[in-house]
C-alpha cells in the first residue's frame, strides 16, 4: 500500500471552499469550488483502503472508490479518471448531486470511527474536471459498427447512460425526447447552484459526436406509437422518468397561488438558459418580492426554497410534517438552505391553502408500514403562514405510460411503474426494456445511471447471443 494513504489520523476532513451565503444568494452559480490539486490529494490520502470497502458496497454503481482515491493521492489522475469512468457515465454529475451522506460517505469506515469521512463526492468531481481540462475524456469510437439499432425514449440520466454504453458496443442509437433539449431533470429540474448546465451539455455533445442521434420535441403517442418505434429498432428502452406531481391532500381555494415544484424549477432553469418564459416574466412562476411557502421535505423542496431565495423572495419557509432527522432530503442541502436564510417549520402539515397556508403542528407517533414514525396531528395547534406563492414539492408519480404510448399490453406495477425482469429490466413486451424512475419510482440520478447501464448490457448480450448462430453458420 502506498505510504501516502491512511492519513485520516493526521488530516481532518475538509470540503472544497464554499462561497459565503450572502454571495451565493445573489446568483445561481455553483456554491462549491472545485478542489485545488493539493487539497484533493490530501483528502484522498485519508482513505483507509478497507479490505471490505463499504463505500463501494453502498454506491448503486459499485464505483471502485478506494482505488481511484489511492490514484489521486499518488498524483495518477489520468488513471484515476479511467477507473472512475469505468463504472459511471457521469462521475462529475454524481460528484455534485449525489446525497453522499446517505450513500458512500455515510458508509465510510473512518466516519464510523469518528474521524470524519473522506470527501468522496468532491474528489470524484475534481478527477473528472481535471480529465476534461487535460483531454483525457476520449471520444466514443466503437471498434466495430453493428447494424442493430436501439431506440431510447427519454434523454434523462438513464437514457444518456444507456446511449453511451450501446454506442461503445457499436450499436446504432436513437434517443427520442419530448423536450427541446436533452438532459431531462439534469437540465430542467436541478438548479444551476447544484449542477451548472454546461456540465451536462458537454456530456450530451460527446454522445452526439459519438454518433448518437437525438430526436427532440418528439412525443411517443403523438409523433409515433410504441409499436411504430418497435418496428424501427432492434430493441427499445423506456427511460421517461416520472413527472406527474403528487397533489396536496388538503382543500385549495380559488384565490390560492399554488404551483407544482417542477413547473417552478423548470421556469427558473429555462430563464437561466435564455429562453422566453412568459409565466416567469408575468410573475406567476417568479418568487421575487413574495412570501413563499414550500410544502415538502425532499431534495426537490430544497431546490425550490433555495431557488426562491435567489429570485429575491421576501420570505421563504419550508413546511414539513416530520422532524429534521426524518426528512427524506439530504442534510447537506438543509444546512445550505438554512445558511441562505430559509426558515423551516418542522412537524407541521397543511390543512388548507388560500391567501395563506393554514397548518397544524404534528408529533411523531408509531411506525407505519415503511418503518418511519407516522406524523399525528396535535389538537388545537393550528397556525397560519402568509403566502403569496405556495409550492407543492411532495414528489412525483408515474404517468400512465401504456395508455400514453398506445401500448395497453405493457404490464404495470401497483404503483404505476413499469414491471420489469429484475436482472435484465426487460418489460412484458419482448425487446422493450425500461430504466430509471419509470421502473423504481422517483429516485436518485445515480440509480438511473445504474439502470441505464443494466438495460444496455442486457440488450448488448442478447444481440451478441443472437448473432452467434449466424457466425457459426458462416464458418
Amino acid at each position: 500500500m502506498s505510504e501516502k494513504m491512511l492519513s485520516f489520523v493526521t488530516r481532518d476532513r475538509k470540503t472544497p471552499e464554499q462561497r459565503p451565503a450572502d454571495e451565493r444568494r445573489a446568483d445561481f452559480d455553483e456554491i462549491y469550488r472545485v478542489f485545488a490539486e493539493d487539497a484533493a490529494a490530501a483528502q484522498a490520502s485519508r482513505c483507509s483502503q478497507c479490505g471490505v470497502p463499504f463505500c463501494q458496497d453502498h454506491c448503486p454503481l459499485g464505483n471502485d472508490i478506494p482505488d481511484w482515491l489511492r490514484l489521486v493521492a499518488e498524483d495518477r489522475l489520468e488513471e484515476a479518471y479511467a477507473v472512475s469512468s469505468a463504472t459511471n457515465n457521469m462521475p462529475e454529475v454524481c460528484g455534485r448531486i449525489c446525497p453522499q451522506d446517505r450513500l458512500c460517505e455515510g458508509s465510510c469506515v473512518i466516519e464510523q470511527s469518528g474521524h470524519g469521512t473522506v470527501t468522496i463526492g468532491s474528489v470524484e468531481t475534481y478527477i473528472t474536471e481535471k480529465a476534461f481540462e487535460n483531454g483525457w475524456v476520449p471520444p466514443i469510437r466503437p471498434a466495430k459498427e453493428r447494424s442493430e439499432s436501439v431506440g431510447i425514449i427519454g434523454a434523462g440520466p438513464a437514457g444518456l447512460a444507456a446511449a453511451e454504453e450501446l454506442r461503445k458496443a457499436g450499436v446504432q442509437v436513437h434517443v427520442y425526447d419530448r423536450y427541446d433539449r436533452a438532459g431531462g431533470l439534469l437540465i430542467y429540474g436541478i438548479p444551476n447552484f447544484k449542477l451548472e448546465k454546461d456540465v451536462v451539455l458537454r456530456r450530451i455533445e460527446r454522445l452526439i459526436d459519438g454518433g448518437v442521434v437525438f430526436h427532440q420535441n418528439f412525443e411517443v403517442g403523438r409523433d409515433a406509437s410504441l409499436a411504430d418505434l418497435r418496428a424501427r429498432h432492434t430493441a427499445l428502452i423506456i427511460a421517461t422518468g416520472v413527472y406527474k406531481a403528487r397533489a396536496l391532500d388538503c382543500p385549495i381555494s380559488e384565490d390560492a397561488k399554488t404551483e407544482a415544484a417542477l413547473s417552478f424549477l423548470t421556469a427558473s432553469n429555462r430563464k437561466g438558459l435564455g429562453d422566453d418564459v412568459p409565466a416567469f416574466d408575468d410573475g406567476a412562476l417568479n418568487a421575487a418580492g413574495k412570501k413563499v411557502v414550500v410544502i415538502g421535505g425532499g431534495d426537490t423542496a430544497m431546490d425550490c426554497v433555495r431557488t426562491a431565495v435567489r429570485q429575491g423572495a421576501a420570505d421563504v419557509r419550508c413546511l414539513y410534517r416530520r422532524d429534521k432527522e426524518n426528512m427524506p432530503g439530504s442534510q447537506r442541502e438543509v444546512k445550505n438552505a438554512e445558511e441562505e436564510g430559509v426558515h423551516f417549520e418542522w412537524l407541521a402539515a397543511p390543512k388548507s391553502v388560500g391567501a395563506s397556508v393554514n397548518a397544524i403542528r404534528m408529533r411523531l407517533g408509531e411506525a407505519d408500514d415503511s418503518g418511519r414514525r407516522r406524523p399525528v396531528e396535535i389538537p388545537k395547534s393550528n397556525f397560519a403562514l402568509e403566502s403569496d406563492l405556495t409550492i407543492s414539492a411532495l414528489g412525483f408519480e408515474p404517468e400512465p405510460i401504456g395508455e400514453l404510448f398506445g401500448a395497453p399490453e405493457l404490464r404495470m406495477t401497483k404503483r404505476g411503474t413499469l414491471a420489469v425482469h429484475p436482472d435484465t429490466l426487460e418489460t412484458s413486451l419482448p425487446g422493450v426494456y425500461a430504466a430509471g424512475d419509470i421502473v423504481r419510482g422517483a429516485s436518485l440520478v445515480v440509480w438511473a445511471i445504474r439502470d441505464g447501464r443494466v438495460a444496455a448490457a442486457a440488450i448488448i448480450e442478447k444481440i451478441v447471443d443472437e448473432a452467434r448462430p449466424l457466425m457459426r453458420a458462416a464458418e
